[in-house]
């Protein structure tokens, strides 16, 4: 009998390999101190490099992965599940084990042929230069989706990151669908300024289907380019995306922009005024990391949609967990778990 889940995440799961660096091993292999690239044949060796030499930390990653450990960190055990694809390897069992102690449920599907994708994380004093193999996340199958339908049956919300508009959009479609016709929550992130540049015609395909977006500004601000909205204003923007046109009428749409340690703007399909929300203040000696704050916000307030929460104690609960995420190293919540407590 399939489990029910409060919330179900789809998108490319990586094993994030996090290790201290210096001015050499960027240059060895020829990455800047602060950027975020795509591997090529010259870093394949990178992983391992820093596993054996770097005593690297081996850290679940993959956006929508972070978000569904987030959301997970508050719910009670095996509230989420996690969809994505992995290869048949060390890679992939790390990710497992790791997610099992979080009390996540994963769902994979392992390629025969790619390993396990990975993203390097080399940290030079407060400057990440990441670099991402995707290997196996490329290779995600709508057929591995439809084996598992009885759990998107029970599954109550649906959250797809936007990354996943480079892999296999059937996938991402099939979800919006089913939640359009079962009245169920879609909620999509728009995770990297490329996506709205460069994947707009799927991005596009799956807008009658936002129950929730959610981006940053320089997403939100990528998206106003790409629609040639003329402006760079947040709340003009978030009104733009709130009242795009709607399938499921049962629901309004929001959007959600956060900025950093600015205030998050919301804006609600249907009404004039935007909401703004300000952040969590924590000091700067207390930040140890940013990788990952946005993922932990949507995480905090994705678990507040499944109890059934209020807007404002949702947006709350991942103010809280981003700003319990940015005390740890990468994208990783505070162990013993912390109890939320309201603001």
């Amino acid at each position: 009998m399939a489990h029910n889940y409060g919330l179900l995440c789809l998108e490319n799961p990586l094993l994030d390999i996090q290790a201290e660096g210096d001015d050499a091993l960027l240059q060895q292999y020829g990455l800047k101190a602060n950027d975020a690239i795509l591997a090529e044949e010259k870093h394949l060796t990178l992983y391992e490099e820093l596993i054996q030499n770097r005593k690297a930390k081996l850290i679940p990653g993959g956006a929508a992965q972070n978000t569904a450990r987030g959301a997970q960190y508050m719910l009670p055990e095996n509230s989420v599940v996690y969809f994505g694809c992995v290869g048949k390897d060390k890679y992939a069992q790390t990710l497992e084990e790791a997610n099992k102690k979080a009390g996540l449920s994963t769902m994979y599907r392992y390629d025969e042929e790619q390993p396990t994708g990975r993203c390097g994380v080399i940290i030079t004093g407060k400057d990440r230069s990441m670099c991402t193999d995707l290997a196996a996340a490329n290779h995600y199958k709508i057929e591995h989706l439809k084996e598992n339908w009885k759990t998107v049956q029970n599954s109550q919300i649906y959250y797809v990151g936007g990354y996943h508009l480079t892999v296999c959009v059937p996938a991402v479609l099939a979800l919006a669908e089913e939640a359009a016709k079962e009245n169920k929550i879609f909620a999509l992130g728009l995770s990297a300024p490329f996506i709205p540049q460069f994947f707009k015609d799927p991005l596009d395909e799956t807008a009658p289907y936002w129950d929730y977006i959610v981006g940053n500004e320089t997403e939100a601000m990528s998206y106003a380019d790409s629609h040639d909205l003329n402006t760079h204003d947040i709340p003009t923007i978030a009104k733009h995306l709130a009242n795009l046109p709607k399938k499921n009428e049962k629901r309004k749409r929001i959007a959600i922009i956060t900025q950093g340690t600015d205030p998050t703007i919301i804006a609600v399909q249907g009404e004039k005024e935007v909401k703004t929300f300000p952040v969590h203040k924590i000091s700067a000696e207390e930040i140890y990391d940013t990788n990952g704050a946005g993922d932990a916000f949507l995480g905090g307030f994705l678990a507040g949609v499944v109890k059934g929460e209020s807007l404002e104690s949702s947006v709350d609960m991942g103010q809280w967990l981003a700003a319990q995420g940015l005390r740890e190293l990468g994208p990783s919540y505070p162990s013993p778990k912390k109890t939320y407590t309201k603001s």
